[in-house]
């Protein structure tokens, strides 16, 4: 059966079609894997190698993948459903097939080994322009170029032996023939020219420019090789950086951007969790609110790496922090760093995923017990139960803070 390749067009008629995904479920236990039983006529239909989509649902499943073009056989590790892997396709043909001003899947992808960038043009509208690189997908498609994009590599390889061969030189008639031939090259390769033969400041920044963004590149391309932890490390060693210079109160830009670089977005508020706060929270809540915010907003995984955060600070500072778990968990939500459905999610499951059991278990009963004395006696019963005076009086002036009136969900999150 055959569907709209951009499955948000629902006109019966719209001309680019594809087959429906199929996906067979092999093996047990450790072993299973599910095969794309049709991928190559799917990867047909999109104009693009049967190994990108496949790749492509390995970086999003965080599993292995496994090529046998011989026989046809594309396989990710796991037992996956067709629906899901379908829904997935969707996620890649938006990304690497559609053209982003005509919509239209007549797109080809032009690979530039030297600068390490990945054109794309579309036969429909004539648009062109250049692929965001930061997907992990994008590594895979620069070491592995489609066939209809070998061709340039190809001249590559070709400009070189020619530059070669003039170095070597030949003599007599064949030397003239040789540069006749070869002139049209000589235009093409301008900029190598200039290179040797411009020397003002303004040529020489030209060039540490295109060496620096050449470096980039490789960096990213080496560091989203690279395993999560190590990704998280370097993102760790990063936000630590610019803590101890002391210029992490103007870096949330930054911060981001290498988080999206690394592509650890969605665990960025757990590290930041760990660098920023301490027994002092409510306050660091304010000053690095802007922070966080770049990370959860709109983003329930990145939360959800909050309140693990969060869990692990209590672990750190368990005297100080455990009886103040419902207030600060206010100030999230307050400061628009949880959403309340996030919050009852976890509230619902104990988790020893970041600390021990029996941890965990106290601070959701710690969150449940002020949840059941807040409904009508907020002002005076939630207090008892804290047992630090130094606390109890913050509390006290929290609970009394007049609420606002608009907000029923205001005094839910209150009693969390």
């Amino acid at each position: 059966m055959s569907i709209n390749v951009n499955r948000s067009v629902l006109d019966q008629f719209y001309r680019y079609k594809m087959p429906r995904l199929i996906a067979k479920v092999e093996g047990k236990g450790n072993g299973i894997k599910t095969v794309i039983v049709n991928m190559v006529d799917v990867a047909k239909a999109l104009n693009r190698p049967p190994t990108y989509p496949t790749k492509f649902f390995g970086c999003e499943l965080g599993a292995q993948t496994q090529f046998d073009a011989k026989n046809d056989r594309y396989i990710v590790n796991g037992s996956h459903e067709a629906n899901k892997l379908q829904d997935m396709l969707d996620g890649f043909i938006r990304k690497f097939v559609l053209c982003p001003e005509c919509d239209n899947p007549e797109t080809d992808l032009h690979i530039n080994p030297k600068k390490q960038t990945i054109g794309n043009s579309c036969k429909a509208c004539g648009y062109r322009g250049m692929l965001d690189t930061r997907h992990k997908l994008c590594t895979f498609i620069l070491k592995n170029p489609p066939e209809n994009d070998s061709g340039s590599v190809k001249k590559e390889k070709e400009k070189k032996n020619r530059k070669k061969d003039k170095e070597n030189g030949s003599s007599g008639g064949e030397a003239g023939n040789h540069n006749d031939i070869d002139a049209p090259d000589a235009v093409e390769d301008d900029d190598d020219g200039d290179w040797a033969e411009e020397t003002t400041e303004e040529a020489q920044r030209r060039r540490m420019e295109e060496i620096s963004e050449h470096a980039k590149g490789l960096t990213l391309t080496e560091d989203l090789e690279k395993s999560l932890e190590e990704r998280v490390n370097i993102f760790y060693n990063f936000v630590k950086g610019k803590k101890d210079s002391g210029a992490i109160d103007a870096a949330d830009k930054e911060i981001l951007a290498e988080a999206e670089r690394l592509d650890v977005k969605a665990m960025g508020p757990l590290i930041l969790s760990e660098l920023l706060f301490d027994e002092n929270i409510r306050e660091q809540i304010k000053k690095y609110k802007r922070h966080f915010l770049r990370f959860c907003h709109n983003n329930k995984k990145a939360q959800k790496y909050l309140l693990g955060g969060f869990e692990c600070l209590v672990k750190l500072y368990q005297t100080q922090l455990l009886p103040r778990v419902p207030i600060i968990l206010k100030d999230l939500y307050d400061a628009d760093l949880l959403e309340e459905d996030v919050i009852l999610a976890w509230a619902e499951k104990v988790s020893k995923k970041y600390v021990s059991k029996e941890l965990a278990k106290e601070i959701h009963a710690k969150a449940e017990e002020e949840s059941e004395g807040s409904e009508e006696e907020e002002d005076e019963d939630d207090n008892v139960e804290v047992v630090y005076s130094s606390s109890a009086r913050e509390l006290k002036m929290e609970t009394t803070k007049p609420e606002k009136s608009d907000h029923e969900e205001d005094i839910d999150i209150d009693a969390i």
